[in-house]
């Protein structure tokens, strides 16, 4: 049996709280299900592979960012778009441990994996 997979691609940050934060939210709670989860850092949420940025994000009644993206790199894979730290000027030596830099034809391979679904917020 094919292991299930969940690549979730976050382009919002504080522009847009909610959505923000609702992807962050499923990719934490798929998670702690057990299910492999990739989540993918781009537009404006490429912040939040930075030190400390997640930890300045506040939405009322939300789980704080900063621990939903600590869930998401200790059981699964949380990926900076190559593209969108290039145009902020983010490197490898800038992000959080365990962040890893990658383009489209990485976030393509995860996408159609076997067992694997994407859902983009």
């Amino acid at each position: 049996m094919t292991e299930r997979s969940l690549v979730v691609k976050v382009t919002a940050g504080k522009d847009d709280p909610e959505r923000c934060n609702q992807a962050f939210t499923v990719a934490a709670t798929a998670s702690a299900s057990g299910i492999q989860v990739s989540l993918w850092l781009t537009g404006e949420a490429a912040w939040f592979a930075l030190p400390g940025r997640a930890a300045d994000f506040a939405l009322p009644h939300a789980t704080p960012l900063a621990e939903l993206l600590e869930r998401v790199l200790e059981l699964g894979t949380v990926t900076l778009c190559t593209q969108c730290a290039a145009r902020r000027q983010i490197g490898e030596a800038d992000v959080i441990a365990g962040v890893r830099i990658a383009g489209a034809a990485t976030f393509v391979a995860e996408s159609l994996a076997d067992g694997a679904q994407a859902l983009v917020y």
